[in-house]
């Protein structure tokens, strides 16, 4: 294992944590962008790559965030043929933390989910979408009127339903081929956090510095555990227990059914990416550049992989591999067997949005609007494309 100096300073950390303590600290508008930076990841099902293309903020400062509409394509994985794209308008008025009026664009930050036929993604417009997977057209839109707060994190599929939480404090399910309102629950604050479902429970984290684990059934609260900072992070359900990273600089365990804390492990920066797990280990990317692998019983730290750029986006595990992509756009393969990293390719572009797999190829999307397939085993680029 490589173990460098780790010289992430403060202040390079991402536009991301940037708007996430505007979003936590600022209730008027001071100069700062009002809405997030970054862009979606990709989801890949049955060989088609369904992506939001990252919107470049032209402008974008003080409380007027730029008026540009946002889409969702799908991509052959074999080759990037585009097979559709569909416009998403952006309607919504409200500069998103209490600045004036204005038109909202409906960019995709959170990573679309994919169930049977249908694609579903939510926007900062405010709205759901269920595009059908094959032809691109809209089944349908909630609200069907009016819109909600900005929805920032990905939506997540389960016993038919889709949830996902969003800006006005509140997370919701809707009947995933209807659109139909469910329940809502209303949390502490906004939250621009993906969910986490696992049997009939929901897990999902808030500004309030709370991680909240609700009945997917009715939305009624079952627990919460509260932390000292914001949680932005989606949750990794394993073996009974939930793993979540928090702004505090800890990583949690928590147990999934009562929320009672197992243990706590502090680093040197902030978690915000999903882990993973393999065989009793759980892998967890950090702010200060490092990989963290962990016992997923107690916590202790089996090693720390020195990457040397913050870690932002969700990794993959790819036989027996953990896959990990780096701000500064090196892309890594961390073998769990000996907790080894390898450099797979570097495509020298900051990757801020999730990782996607499918059959042997890791899809990485970059700040530079640039989608590239790649080799999981020797990272060889197999075809690459601007998507815009």
């Amino acid at each position: 294992m490589r173990i460098r100096n780790n010289n992430v300073s403060a202040g390079k950390i991402g536009l991301l944590v940037v708007l996430l303590l505007v979003g936590l600290t600022v209730l008027g508008c001071i100069g700062v962008k009002s809405t997030p930076e970054g862009g979606s990841g990709g989801t890949v099902a049955d060989g088609t790559i369904f992506l939001a293309p990252t919107i470049k903020q032209s402008g974008g400062f003080g409380c007027t965030p730029p008026a540009v509409d946002g889409k969702l394509v799908a991509l052959s994985a074999a080759d990037g043929t585009r097979f559709w794209e569909v416009p998403l308008e952006g309607s919504r008025s409200g500069g998103g933390f209490g600045c004036a009026q204005t038109a909202a664009p409906a960019a995709i930050y959170g990573s679309p989910a994919v169930a049977g036929e249908l694609v579903y993604a939510g926007g900062y417009n405010g709205k759901i979408y269920a595009i059908n997977t094959s032809s691109g057209a809209v089944r349908w839109v909630y609200p069907r009127e009016g819109t909600l707060e900005p929805i920032i994190g990905g939506v997540v599929v389960a016993m038919d339903r889709v949830y996902f939480g969003c800006s006005d404090g509140k997370v919701y399910a809707l009947d995933a081929a209807t659109g139909d309102k469910q329940w809502e629950f209303a949390i502490g604050d906004k939250t621009w956090a993906t969910p986490a479902v696992s049997g009939d429970m929901l897990y999902i984290g808030c500004f309030d510095k709370k991680f909240y684990a609700l009945s997917a059934i009715d939305g009624s609260k079952q627990w919460d555990f509260e932390t000292e900072g914001a949680i932005a992070s989606t949750p990794l359900v394993y073996n009974d227990m939930v793993y979540i990273g928090s702004f505090d600089r800890y990583f949690y365990a928590l147990d999934a059914a009562s929320g009672s804390l197992k243990w706590k492990f502090p680093a040197e920066r902030w978690f915000w990416t999903k882990a993973v797990a393999d065989n009793g280990t759980i892998y967890a990317g950090c702010f200060d550049g490092k990989v963290y692998a962990l016992g997923a019983e107690n916590g202790q730290e089996l090693a720390a992989v020195d990457l040397g750029s913050a870690v932002y986006s969700w990794p993959v595990l790819v036989d027996g591999r953990v896959i990990v992509a780096t701000e500064k756009g090196e892309i890594y393969a961390i073998d769990t067997a000996a907790n080894q990293e390898t450099l797979l390719a570097d495509i020298e572009e900051a990757i801020y949005a999730p990782l996607c797999a499918e059959g042997g190829v890791i899809y990485v999307y970059s700040q530079e609007q640039n989608l590239y397939a790649l080799n999981a085993d020797s990272g060889a680029r197999l075809w690459n494309l601007t998507i815009k």
